[in-house]
């Protein structure tokens, strides 16, 4: 057994995460390439490698002639009776090839070619397990700045933070832990080039799903997000379960899962809103914290106007615009914002540009109720009667002496002279 070459084996898969039996489809092939050199020629030579206990035998197939032409290819009788005591002419003889035979540059070669087995292998295993991560966000360690991009250590790779995907006031220390989402992974002769960025919406998302546990089992989903990084971010959620709150379980106890993400972001604002399917509740919400009074929306030409109420004007419009800019890409909505008194005489902000019928009354229908309620008063005004004549009846309603009719008729009778009266000093006038 060749126990050096099974543990350097054993080493090799387990570093660089390279199978055995490209190690070993390497080592037949510098074997191959190693008597190629020596020889001149290697069509005749084979390779057979035990990968139980890595011995290898490495030999040449001649053929018996009573006369040799060519070393390489045959050989005579009675050298292959030596080898096989029943060799003919005619026949194939295997001819063993001693590896400490080679010389130093077949020698030299047979390991280039192992080498650059390895090293292919090698670029091979991490391109393939960090294109697996691409779209998806991994944390790295910032090593240096390469000109105005930086150099992000990913663990067995290099990525590359170009200025354009870096975030405007962001300033890293040598050694320091930042999460990057990885956009692209090139495989290139060098190996993978991997880059990655600070600005992409998707790292916004990205770190979410990680934080929150409702939108990783999909009980929560991230409808849409639009983002000015650094700066701020809006993002509109669903809830799949009625019992849940969108809003809710992305901010977090006190915001402690939102705030999280914002440490992270450097302090990028987020705003989070529920999703509506109904275009003009959606732009609404994305248009918070601004109060809107109305909002015109068309599906077809996704445009959507919108009127505020005066006071409300610049923070429905943000700072620089932000705030109807983000709702726009936030919506897929055209947004055209303005308050109250502009609104007044603008075409297509007005309410009378939207309806086309006014709704007319039946009169005769209208008349029909108003006599039903009348109908419905005089009896109840008849019940009202017959229970106050029916009132005496009852114990506690007849005063100390028994007079209650007597009473009531008093007042009655006193009310009625001042009516008189009022009607005289009218005559009179």
């Amino acid at each position: 057994m060749n126990k050096e070459l099974m543990e350097a084996l054993d080493i090799l898969e387990k570093e660089k995460e390279i199978s055995k039996e490209t190690l070993f489809d390497a080592i037949e092939n510098s074997l191959i390439t190693a008597c190629k050199n020596h020889f001149g020629k290697s069509d005749n030579i084979k390779v057979e490698i035990d990968k139980e206990t890595c011995d290898f035998l490495c030999y040449a197939e001649k053929e018996v002639v009573e006369e040799v032409e060519d070393d390489c290819t045959q050989i005579d009788l009675e050298d292959a009776l030596k080898i096989s005591k029943r060799a003919q002419v005619g026949d194939i003889v295997h001819v063993e090839i001693k590896s400490k035979e080679f010389g130093r540059i077949a020698t030299q070669n047979a390991k280039n070619v192992i080498l650059q087995k390895i090293r292919e292998e090698e670029r091979s295993v991490i391109y393939n397990q960090y294109f697996e991560k691409e779209k998806d966000v991994v944390t790295g360690i910032v090593q240096r700045y390469v000109g105005r991009n930086i150099s992000i250590n990913l663990g067995k790779a290099d990525g590359i933070l170009n200025e354009s995907e870096q975030v405007k006031g962001e300033m890293f220390k040598p050694t320091e832990r930042i999460k990057v989402y990885i956009l692209e992974v090139k495989n290139t002769p060098k190996g993978p080039r991997i880059l990655v960025s600070r600005t992409h919406p998707e790292l916004v998302k990205r770190l979410f799903e990680s934080e929150v546990t409702e939108i990783k089992d999909g009980t929560v989903e991230i409808k849409s997000i639009a983002r000015e990084a650094g700066s701020r971010t809006k993002m509109a959620v669903w809830s799949n379960n009625p019992n849940v709150d969108a809003v809710g379980a992305c901010v977090g106890i006190n915001g402690s899962r939102v705030n999280t993400i914002v440490e992270e972001l450097r302090g990028e604002k987020i705003d989070i809103i529920n999703w509506d399917d109904n275009p003009g509740n959606m732009i609404q919400n994305a248009l918070s914290p601004a109060k809107i009074v109305a909002v015109f929306a068309d599906p077809d030409e996704k445009t959507a106007k919108v009127v505020v109420p005066d006071y409300q004007l610049s923070l429905a419009i943000g700072k620089e615009g932000q705030n109807a800019r983000l709702a726009a890409r936030l919506t897929g909505y055209k947004i055209d914002i303005k308050s109250e008194t502009q609104a007044k005489d603008a075409p297509g902000f007005r309410y009378e540009d939207y309806i086309d019928d006014y709704e007319e009354y039946d009169e005769d229908e209208y008349e029909g109720e108003y006599e039903t309620e009348a109908s419905d008063f005089e009896e109840v005004e008849e019940n009202w009667e017959e229970g106050w004549e029916e009132a005496p009846e009852k114990e506690e309603d007849f005063d100390g002496e028994g007079n209650w009719e007597e009473s009531e008729k008093e007042n009655f009778d006193a009310q009625g002279s001042r009516e008189e009266a009022a009607e005289e000093e009218l005559t009179e006038e």
